[in-house]
């Protein structure tokens, strides 16, 4: 049986859904979701905040740095930027991430998940670029 995954979202909360179709997107169940919104004071620096967020995800060192994770990013491409920044510091290497999309056609607007993007896979391809 596969390793369960942690889910880390950032972002809106998933449905069962959509967290069965990231199962299957993963192959492996999910053992844990822990959902940290990122709520951020617009007037304040955002890296401080960022390490704030992560903290409250409450895993240890050794955590990061071991379990298998997929991280639920949050909408503000600056907070992301910074947090992927924190989560490289953290773990080592990049994580891999999950992509929603809004299912065509649908009123109201509903979200599901498009793919399961391994960033470390991503960087060490476009090492071989340069």
């Amino acid at each position: 049986m596969p390793t369960p995954v942690i889910l880390i979202n950032f972002s809106h909360p998933l449905d069962d859904e959509q967290l069965h179709r990231l199962e299957a997107e993963l192959k492996a169940p999910i053992g844990r979701v822990i959902e940290r919104p990122a709520n951020f004071d617009d007037q304040a620096a955002f890296a401080p905040q960022v390490a704030a967020l992560a903290d409250q995800v409450g895993l240890s060192s050794q955590e990061w740095q071991q379990f298998r994770l997929v991280i639920g990013l949050p909408s503000l491409n600056v907070i992301a930027g910074v947090l992927l920044a924190e989560l490289h510091g953290r773990m080592g290497y990049f994580p891999a991430i999950l992509r929603v999309r809004p299912v065509a056609g649908s009123t109201p607007r509903r979200f599901e998940v498009a793919e399961v993007i391994d960033l470390q896979a991503v960087r060490d391809a476009a090492r071989r670029s340069r």
